[in-house]
């Protein structure tokens, strides 16, 4: 673990008085993408209301399993096997983010990762409110080719040193974050926050140990499993119509990023008797979206078919009282 401050002037620039107290800036290394994938190493840069960094911080952690793509991260299991467990550091993570936002360059994937592991240990992730970096580029409109965090360092001259290393991708995030927090203040820009809901539920599919001694098997190009859900049951009734039911059988896609995490809203539609369809097209029933204005293909389909369209928190009410289909 590494831990560093560093002092700077504060800014001039007027300060919107809606903006957050302080920020950490977060980066981790992972096994691999899918929700039993565990984290490997992590830092946090801490960084005050305008965006000065305070301190850093940075470890290792021993996923107890296959370290997955070396060929990206660079963490063996040799590296790993003497590192910490993520109980051990969980308190320590846990000073570096109560009480600020979690900025991440795809904010969602890293709280979903580090939401899963405090759950694995019973506890919760003192975190409310996160930012995604590239959320918070479109908002600026920042001239980029594209939203890789290489482009967006390019763009305000951060020079990285070793991309997929959590210390420097967290370094180089948080240099490129302040310019960028700046130009939202000076411009009235609203930051893009979105709640950040603690998982309160979790259950890990073991993973088998080899012969070896190694946990997994994964090669280049195999690392990411797939996840095939169960042909829904019931035919499809049609399109939501607002102010009535949601019914069993309806085709729900989902687009963007949402606040709880993805794979657990399909499960919950999916048990409710839902068809979770991973398109758009003239027979989806329903658009679930934070951001109906973006530009995705999916909210483009929806406006040309004139799929329905509700957020988050409305999908979550339907939820609760799906109709039973048809007989």
């Amino acid at each position: 673990m590494l831990e560093d401050r560093a002092t700077a002037a504060p800014s001039a620039t007027p300060w919107p008085a809606a903006y957050p107290k302080g920020y950490a800036v977060v980066d981790v290394e992972t096994t691999g993408l899918a929700r039993d994938d565990r984290i490997i190493s992590a830092a946090v840069y801490r960084l005050d209301a305008r965006g000065e960094v305070e301190d850093h911080w940075y470890t290792l952690v021993n996923p107890e399993r296959d370290p997955g793509p070396v060929w990206i991260h660079g963490l063996t299991s040799e590296t790993l096997d003497g590192a910490p467990l993520f109980e051990q550091v969980a308190e320590e993570f846990a000073a570096r983010l109560d009480g600020r936002v979690l900025v991440a360059h795809n904010a969602v994937f890293d709280w979903q990762m580090i939401a899963r592991e405090y759950a694995r240990v019973r506890r919760e992730a003192p975190v409310r409110q996160r930012l995604c970096t590239i959320a918070l580029s479109k908002e600026l409109g920042l001239p980029l080719p594209n939203f890789k965090l290489e482009s967006l360092a390019a763009h305000f001259g951060v020079v990285q040193q070793r991309a997929h290393h959590a210390l420097d991708d967290a370094r180089v995030l948080a240099e490129a974050f302040r310019p960028s927090l700046r130009a939202a203040a000076a411009g009235g820009v609203r930051l893009p926050l979105l709640e950040c809901r603690p998982l309160t539920e979790w259950s890990d599919r073991p993973v088998p140990r080899q012969a070896t001694g190694g946990y997994g098997g994964y090669r280049a190009g195999s690392w990411r499993p797939s996840r095939k859900r169960p042909a829904c049951p019931y035919p499809n009734p049609g399109r939501y119509e607002d102010g009535k039911r949601l019914k069993q059988g309806m085709r729900v896609a989902f687009s963007g990023d949402t606040s709880t995490e993805r794979e657990l809203l399909e499960d919950r539609a999916t048990e409710a008797g839902l068809h979770v369809a991973g398109s758009i097209s003239r027979l989806t029933s329903l658009l679930v979206t934070n951001d109906p204005d973006s530009g995705t293909s999916k909210t483009v389909k929806a406006r040309q078919f004139g799929t329905p369209i509700v957020d988050e928190a409305a999908f979550g009410q339907l939820l609760r009282d799906v109709e039973p289909a048809d007989e």
